[in-house]
């Protein structure tokens, strides 16, 4: 193993999207055992360094590679096609109006009925644009139409935070 490998090889999981968690998991356990740091503390400080590194970067990848929208976003940007959230928000037409009438939807949304229903339409969109990604980048190797499709993602991971912060108020003001 390498500090520099990327994320998938240091785990030792397929470079996809579409990963076993449970796998994913078991693999992050068993490279940690390896590089824990108690492990080195009879071969002196500077061993322990390394390991700690070790450890960190096994952490940072394996919190990347749990996350499906970091996922893409990293295998994107492996494949030559980084997402540039920041300043790439360009999104289609149909996409902005929907988020428009999201927004709205909150604003108006008084009873855990109609938060219920517009936290349902939002994970459905959620469940719809990772199939999406899943298929570009798995299946038909679109890595460009991916990285839309992550952006998607990102304003929608937005939005359920939003609306999960207003249930909450809804919720205490009851």
């Amino acid at each position: 193993m390498n500090l520099a490998d990327d994320d998938f090889t240091l785990l030792g999981v397929p470079r996809r999207f579409g990963q076993d968690r449970e796998e994913l998991d078991r693999r992050w356990r068993e490279a940690q055992a390896m590089v824990h740091p108690d492990r080195f503390a009879a071969h002196g400080g500077a061993a322990q360094r390394v390991a700690m590194q070790w450890s960190v970067r096994l952490n940072e990848a394996h919190r990347r590679l749990r996350d499906p929208v970091a996922r893409a976003a990293y295998l994107c940007e492996l494949q030559g096609e980084p997402v540039r959230a920041e300043d790439n928000t360009a999104m289609p037409a149909d996409f902005l109006m929907q988020q428009m009438a999201w927004r709205e939807a909150l604003e108006d949304a008084q009873g855990a009925f109609a938060m219920e229903a517009l936290e349902h339409q939002v994970r459905s969109e959620e469940a719809r644009h990772l199939e999406a990604v899943w298929q570009a980048l798995d299946i038909g190797g679109d890595v460009r139409g991916a990285a839309g499709h992550v952006r998607a993602l990102m304003f929608v991971r937005r939005f359920r935070q939003d609306v999960r912060r207003r249930r909450e108020a809804l919720e205490d003001a009851a």
